[in-house]
């Protein structure tokens, strides 16, 4: 989904809230992908413990305000319906809250497409391997033949950590330039790009 933006607001917006120092936009985009508590002591690393809990509210109350508007990239249900149908395992390994996660499958009906899914309030935040190591074990999957599709280093150390493949796309939070560090399988720039590599490659 297209939430960058709205991400680095809402955080930016749940320190201004409390008074805090407000992070910058890269601060704020480099944490996308962990999960929430996680993310808050990243983008404002060095005040008092007691605020990150209250960040974590005020992040929740500000994204929840605006979460029905956020959109699919272009081509993204068109590519997930594909691939679906030639029988690949599809799963989603996120920061998202469990709460949060089903809210955004829903919004974008997208509720019966993944087989499998896991959120960083029931398991380790990236880029601990924990999610992906979950997943192929409950899809009954070798890791090995498991790719990590993502756009933040995060996603990309995750599938590292568990002995996965990665792919990198451009579109997201992250600079491709650290992404490309990480050395994925490819880096796409859109969405069509994408699906054509899995199509050829996968």
């Amino acid at each position: 989904m297209d939430s960058t933006v709205a991400i680095v607001r809402c955080i930016q917006s749940a320190a201004r809230d409390l008074g805090l120092p407000i992070p910058s936009v890269s601060a704020a985009s480099y944490v996308i992908g962990l999960g929430l508590l996680e993310a808050m002591q990243a983008a404002l690393p060095g005040v008092d413990p007691k605020y990150y809990p209250r960040m974590v509210e005020r992040y929740r109350y500000h994204f929840l305000a605006q979460d029905h508007e956020l959109v699919l990239f272009d081509g993204v249900r068109e590519m997930l319906t594909d691939l679906s149908q030639q029988g690949y395992f599809l799963a989603v390994a996120t920061g998202k809250s469990r709460v949060g996660l089903a809210r955004a499958l829903d919004a974008s009906k997208l509720l019966s497409v993944f087989d499998s899914t896991r959120c960083a309030d029931e398991t380790f935040s990236k880029p601990h391997p924990a999610m992906l190591l979950e997943i192929t074990r409950e899809l009954g999957q070798d890791i090995k033949r498991t790719v990590m599709i993502g756009d933040t280093t995060h996603d990309l150390l995750m599938a590292e950590n568990a002995g996965a493949a990665s792919i990198a796309v451009n579109y997201g939070a992250h600079p491709s330039e650290q992404l490309q560090s990480l050395k994925p399988l490819f880096m796409a720039n859109n969405v069509q790009q994408l699906h054509q590599w899995l199509n050829t490659h996968a």
